[in-house]
C-alpha cells in the first residue's frame, strides 16, 4: 500500500509539475517575502492591511505549517531548498557541529544567525553545510536576477555558497553585515545605485529594538522600524528598478526581523505572561512588517512589475508567550543573580540534566569552563561528561524545544536521560535517533522527516518543552510556553511543538496563482520552496528525498487533492506518558499539527489548550 501511495504521489506531483510549467514557458518574477515569526490567524485588516489584502485577494493558505523543531535557520533551509531538516542538516537555530566554530569563538554549539558561521559551516561541511540547492543559486545560476535582503542569517542562506558577491553575477545580499567586515561586499553597481538613491553602503542597527531587558528592566517598547525602513528602500529604490532593467526573471526574497525581533524583546509585561506577546509592542511589530510588504507591493506598481510578478508571504513560525515555571526543576529551586525566584534560568535543562545524571556540566560558551555552582551556562548550551573535549552528551539550547547530542552513540546513556526528562513536568514529547533504538514514552526522528541525508550531525533526542493556551479566545494566538532562553516570562519565543508555534502564515497573490482562493490543504515551509522552484522552472540535484510538493491547488490549472488525518502514538513510559503525533496527510507528504503529553500541548487534545498552572 505505501508503495502504491509513493508511486502515486510520484506520478501526480509530476503532473502538477507540467501544468505549471505550461503556465510558466517565460517564468514570472517570485518575490518571498517573510515576516518572521508572524502568527497565523493574527492577521486582520486592522493589524495588518496590506497581508490581509494578499491573503483576502490571493490565497489564503488556512493551514499552513512551520516544520519543527519550530525555528528561524530550519525553517528558511526548507524554504530555501525545498526540503525537510533530514536533509539539510539545519536542526535548529543552535546546533552541536562537532567541531570548535572559530568564528563562534571556538564553540561547538554556534549560533546561526550569523554569516560569519555560516561561512565557517559552510567550509567544514564540504562547501555546503545544507548539502541542498536553494533556489536563489539554482536562479543564478540560469541567468536570473536574484536577491535576498533582510534578517542577518536566514538571508543569506537563500544563497550562502556564493561568497563572492563582487559583481553582477552574483546574488545581491543585504542583511544586518552589510557594510562591516562580516557582510557579504556589494558590488560596484550596487553601491554606485545606492549612492544615488541616497541610501548609506551600511545596514543601520537595530537600536532600542535590539533591546531585551533582564529580569529587573523591561525591554524593548519599540518595533524595528529604522533599520526595516532602510532595507525596504534598499529592495524598492535600488534592486527592484535595477532588476527591471535587466529585463529578465528575477526572485527576490525579503525576510522581515520584525514581528520576530518586537516579539522576543517585548518590554509589556516584564515576568508576567500578560499580555505577553498580544501587546503594543508585538503589535506594532506586525504592523512595521506589514508596512513593508505595503511599500514592496507599490514598488511594483510604480515599476509596472505587479501582473509579470509572483508575493507568496509566509512566515516561518508561529509565536508564544514565554513562561519559566515548574514545579519539578531543581535549577528551578536554586538561586541565581539573574534569575527570579522559582522561575527555570537559562540552561535549565543542562543543569537538570547534569544533576539527573550525576556528570559534570561544562560551558562549550565559555571555553569549556566548568559550570559553578549557583551559575548557569552563559548561553544555555552545556558539555556533559568528564572531559568537555570528548563529551558524552550536548545540550544545545534554542527555546521552545532543544536538541540533544550523545557523541558515543550510547544507548545506556540515551536511557537514562530519557528516564530523567520523563520525570520533568516542562517536557511535552520526546523524538529520539532512530539508530539509538525505541524506548517507551519516545518515538523515532524519522516519523518527523529528521532523518535524512544530512551532513551535520544528527540530534540523538530532541526535547518539546510543555504549552498551554492564554484566555485570548483563539488559542494559537495566545500560547505560551516553557522556553530554555535568556529571555524572561512574558517575552515571546517559539521552536516548540504546539500549533500556536507550527501555525505559521501562509499567502500568495500573482499571475501564477488562484484568485480569492481558501486552499484547504495543509502546506509548509517545504512546500513553499518547492513551489517557487517550480514557478520559475528550476531543477535541482537534490542528495535528499525529503522533499515538499508543489502547492498545486493554489494554480489556475492546478488539482485539488484530499488531505488525511492521522495520529501516531508511542508506547507508554512506566509512568505512563506517551508522546502523540497529530498530522495531516496528502499523499505521501505529512504535515504536522502539534505533537507532546496530553494535556501540555496546546492544539494536541482539547485539554493541552486549557492548561494553565505549572505541574497540572
Amino acid at each position: 500500500m505505501r508503495r502504491a501511495i509513493l508511486l502515486l504521489s510520484a506520478g501526480l506531483t509530476t503532473l502538477f509539475a507540467c501544468a505549471a510549467a505550461a503556465q510558466n514557458n517565460t517564468p514570472h518574477n517570485v518575490i518571498l517575502f517573510v515576516p518572521d515569526g508572524l502568527r497565523g490567524r493574527i492577521v486582520t485588516p486592522d493589524s495588518a492591511p496590506a497581508m490581509a489584502d494578499v491573503r483576502d485577494r490571493g490565497v489564503n493558505f488556512s493551514n499552513s505549517h512551520s516544520l519543527f523543531p519550530t525555528f528561524t535557520t530550519a525553517n528558511a533551509s526548507a524554504m530555501a531548498t525545498g526540503h525537510h531538516l533530514g536533509d539539510t542538516g539545519d536542526f535548529s537555530n543552535t546546533i552541536f557541529t562537532g567541531y570548535p566554530v572559530s568564528a563562534a569563538g571556538g564553540t561547538v554549539t554556534p549560533f546561526l544567525e550569523s554569516d560569519p558561521v555560516l561561512r565557517d559551516a559552510d567550509e567544514h561541511f564540504g562547501g555546503d553545510y545544507l548539502n541542498e540547492e536553494t533556489v536563489l543559486k539554482m536562479a543564478r545560476a540560469k541567468g536570473y536576477s536574484t536577491a535576498a535582503i533582510g534578517k542577518l542569517g536566514p538571508t543569506l542562506i537563500f544563497d550562502h555558497t556564493d561568497k563572492i558577491g563582487s559583481d553582477g553575477l552574483h546574488s545581491i545580499v543585504v542583511d544586518d553585515s552589510t557594510g562591516s567586515k562580516n557582510g557579504v561586499p556589494l558590488s560596484q553597481e550596487m553601491q554606485d545605485a545606492m549612492t544615488k538613491a541616497g541610501l548609506a553602503l551600511a545596514t543601520p542597527s537595530r537600536g532600542d529594538n535590539g533591546k531585551a531587558g533582564d529580569f529587573r528592566t523591561a525591554g524593548t517598547t519599540v518595533p524595528n522600524t529604522t533599520q526595516q525602513a532602510y532595507l525596504a528602500d534598499v529592495a524598492t529604490k535600488v534592486v527592484l528598478p535595477m532588476f527591471k532593467a535587466r529585463n529578465k526573471p528575477f526572485v527576490l526574497v525579503f525576510w522581515s526581523r520584525d514581528p520576530d525581533g518586537s516579539q522576543h524583546n517585548n518590554g509589556d509585561s516584564l515576568n508576567a505572561v500578560t499580555p505577553g506577546i498580544n501587546g503594543p509592542t508585538s503589535m506594532a511589530g506586525i504592523k512595521n512588517a506589514d508596512n513593508n510588504l505595503a511599500q514592496l507591493r507599490k514598488a511594483l506598481d510604480d515599476l509596472d512589475l505587479a501582473a509579470t510578478t509572483d508575493v507568496i508571504v509566509s512566515s516561518d513560525h508561529g509565536f508564544s508567550t514565554i513562561s519559566k515555571e515548574s514545579m519539578t526543576s531543581p535549577s528551578a529551586k536554586a538561586s541565581y543573580n539573574d534569575t527570579p525566584k522559582d522561575f527555570l534560568p537559562l540552561g535549565f535543562l543542562a543543569l537538570d540534566l547534569a544533576k539527573a545524571l550525576d556528570l559534570p556540566l561544562y560551558d562549550p560558551n565559555n571555553k569549556n569552563a566548568p559550570v559553578a555552582d549557583g551559575a548557569h551556562p552563559k548561553a544555555g548550551n552545556g558539555l556533559l561528561g568528564n572531559d568537555p573535549a570528548k563529551p558524552d552528551l550536548v545540550i544545545a539550547t534554542n527555546g521552545g524545544s532543544d536538541l540533544i547530542y550523545l557523541p558515543n552513540r550510547d544507548k545506556k546513556l540515551a536511557g537514562r536521560t530519557i528516564k530523567a526528562l520523563l520525570e520533568q513536568d516542562y517536557v511535552s514529547g520526546i523524538f529520539v535517533d532512530d539508530k539509538l533504538g525505541r524506548f517507551p514514552g519516545t518515538l523515532e526522528m524519522s516519523q518527523l522527516g529528521l532523518k535524512g541525508k544530512a551532513v551535520t550531525p544528527n540530534p540523538s533526542i530532541i526535547v518539546n518543552f510543555r504549552s498551554y493556551a492564554g484566555d485570548c479566545g483563539e488559542p494559537t494566538n495566545c500560547s505560551i510556553e516553557i522556553a530554555d532562553t535568556i529571555l524572561r516570562q512574558g517575552q515571546g519565543m517559539h521552536g516548540s511543538f504546539s500549533r500556536g508555534d507550527t501555525l505559521n502564515f501562509t499567502a500568495a497573490i500573482g499571475p501564477d496563482f488562484k484568485a480569492g482562493y481558501v486552499d484547504p490543504l495543509p502546506v509548509n515551509n517545504a512546500d513553499v520552496g518547492m513551489t517557487i522552484a517550480q514557478l520559475m522552472g528550476l531543477r535541482s540535484s537534490a542528495n535528499g528525498g525529503l522533499i515538499g510538493r508543489v502547492m498545486s491547488e493554489a494554480l489556475p490549472n492546478g488539482v485539488v487533492t484530499k488531505a488525511v488525518d492521522g495520529t501516531i502514538v508511542s508506547k507508554p513510559a512506566a509512568n505512563g506518558l506517551k508522546t502523540i503525533v497529530k498530522y495531516q496527510r496528502v499523499l505521501s507528504h505529512r504535515y504536522f499539527d502539534a505533537a507532546g503529553f496530553t494535556g501540555r500541548t496546546v492544539g494536541l487534545d482539547p485539554d493541552g489548550g486549557k492548561q494553565k498552572t505549572a505541574g497540572k
